[in-house]
């Protein structure tokens, strides 16, 4: 059975509802809205644009942008025009860019709302050939601007018909170890995966989206865009970061994703105002109870959320325990770009089983490999690594994607996630140690804003963390607290296991410093590199150095 398109979709909702709101862009503190029949005629006009430039169907076009409405209109146009999209992070390198526009062989370039464009306007030099389209954002300067082209073309009457297995969309995946690869995305997989959460989720009439982790990245294109074009729910962006908590309470959306980070930057929130024993007194009072989860859940501009959703990386469960005492049922999700971030989740929510990612969603199958590799078999997997056969050769394999993630399936299918195959690495006592389990454990005990275990080709595991600075900060004392929590996971652990040092890092590690991917993944291949000197010569008889002390 074929399935329906995208941009057939939103000329069906243009058609059927034509007056009703579809994109919210928040600028100057206000909504600008467009109806269906807006964002329609805008993509369509775009496709006149893109032929008068000379490009051909099957052309590559990329983008990068941060999420604003033209993001959505611009790959509308793209599919209308049997152009094939290649979305690069808003906050990829020069390297990244060169690689993914070159390796892509993409023609033209839109370019949106940048938080900063240097990269970019290097990559650009090296690329006078490439057209590039400016979003109507001030970034750089750019050979065409947006609303000229949507000003000086008549809307196409160009209607492609794509078959399941046509190419949609080049995603390259975000590179937690080399080079990022083109997964290629198909018109029948991705319509399927988005079509299956919908169906699985279930639209309901005042469904709200808001559309704010990077586009680029599978999960938000089908969750959040797949979603919002094929179920017709209205769709709102923020206007800054910095406005963010504010932009989501304009918004109240019903259906929300966030990652772990994020989800722990909120609870450092709530936890400044309201430290957790004040929080567990005022929850334990039956009238104040309710009157304390709503105000928090309005504060964050969830109050409406039917839905709340986590993804990306590993997250704690104890921060997922910590938010279901609030109230809010947040659904660990996990999938991958070949999968188009489809494959478990844990809803209908239950509690019992946080600490998993949830059971295989509709249509899904998962096995586990007797490496405890995790296998996925559905109709919504990738058709293969562009120009890389051997990549696409080992990771589908008989209709089963091989995913490179480690767990175990419970008696009722519900996957845990240890880590990941190449994560797991070797000491220099030839030990094979899996950091991920440890990881989320510590999290559990500690209060360390970000943290990372490394160890390969080291005598023994050390810990990198950046610890929360509290007002009035003492040392000394977060070293006892330090002690108590290694001595704690070193009784839990092998021998070969055991953390032998900690080192406090300086500085927060970020997409701009190389050391998170873009989805906010720890680049642990970075960090391995980095200080591989200081585990390798870690003092005897020390738990605890400064990084600051080092340099």
């Amino acid at each position: 059975m074929s399935h329906i398109k995208p941009n057939d979709q939103i000329l069906r909702w243009a058609d059927e509802r034509p007056s009703h709101v579809f994109l919210r862009q928040i600028h100057g503190r206000r909504f600008h809205d467009y109806t269906f029949a807006d964002v329609a005629d805008q993509a369509l006009r775009m496709v006149t644009a893109l032929r008068d430039m000379g490009l051909k169907p099957g052309d590559k076009v990329a983008l990068i942008s941060k999420n604003c409405a033209e993001w959505f209109i611009a790959d509308l146009a793209m599919m209308m025009g049997s152009y094939i999209s290649v979305p690069i992070f808003p906050t990829a390198g020069t390297d990244t860019i060169d690689h993914v526009v070159t390796h892509s062989e993409s023609k033209a370039m839109f370019v949106g709302k940048l938080d900063d464009s240097k990269a970019l306007s290097a990559s650009l030099e090296n690329m006078p050939g490439l057209k590039t389209i400016a979003f109507p954002y001030p970034t750089i300067s750019c050979h065409y601007e947006w609303h000229d082209l949507i000003a000086n073309h008549e809307a196409s009457d160009e209607r492609p018909v794509h078959q399941d297995s046509d190419v949609m969309s080049l995603v390259y995946t975000s590179g937690t170890s080399g080079l990022p690869k083109g997964a290629i995305l198909s018109y029948g997989g991705y319509c399927w995966s988005a079509q299956r959460l919908i169906d699985h989720i279930g639209i309901e009439p005042n469904d709200r989206l808001f559309s704010y982790l990077p586009l680029a990245h599978i999960t938000e294109r089908v969750y959040i865009m797949g979603s919002a074009i094929m179920g017709g729910i209205p769709t709102a962006f923020p206007e800054s970061l910095d406005t963010f908590i504010e932009d989501v309470k304009m918004h109240r959306p019903t259906l929300f994703i966030s990652v772990p980070r994020l989800w722990t930057l909120f609870q450092q929130r709530i936890q400044e105002k309201l430290p957790d024993g004040k929080l567990n007194l005022l929850l334990r009072i039956p009238l104040v109870n309710n009157l304390i989860k709503s105000k928090i859940a309005k504060n964050l501009g969830l109050d409406q959320a039917r839905v709340l959703g986590c993804g990306s990386a590993p997250v704690a469960p104890a921060l997922l325990q910590w938010y279901e005492k609030l109230g809010l049922h947040i659904t660990e999700a996990w999938g991958m770009t070949e999968s188009y971030a489809y494959s478990t989740l844990n809803y209908p929510f239950r509690a019992d089983k946080i600490g998993t990612v949830g059971n295989a969603g509709p249509g899904v199958e998962i096995k586990i490999a007797d490496d405890q590799e995790i296998l996925v078999k559905s109709e919504g997997l990738f058709s293969g690594y562009y120009k890389n056969e051997e990549a696409s050769a080992e990771t589908l394999v008989d209709g089963w994607l091989h995913t490179g993630d480690l767990g175990e399936l419970d008696s009722e299918g519900y996957l845990s996630i240890s880590g990941r195959k190449n994560d797991t690495f070797k000491t220099a006592k030839g030990k094979f140690v899996a950091p991920v389990p440890i990881e989320k454990r510590l999290f559990e005990l500690s209060n360390a804003e970000m943290l990372c275990v490394i160890g390969s080709g080291m005598p023994a595991p050390i810990l990198l963390a950046l610890p929360h600075h509290f007002p009035n900060f003492d040392r000394a004392r977060y070293e006892r607290r330090v002690k108590k929590v290694i001595d704690t996971i070193n009784g839990e652990l092998e021998s070969h296991q055991q953390i032998k040092g900690v080192l406090m890092i300086k500085e927060p590690w970020s997409i701009e410093n190389g050391k998170l991917t873009p989805t906010l993944k720890i680049r642990r291949h970075k960090l391995e590199q980095e200080y591989h000197d200081v585990g390798t010569h870690w003092p005897k008889g020390t738990l605890v150095q400064w990084e600051e002390d080092l340099r």
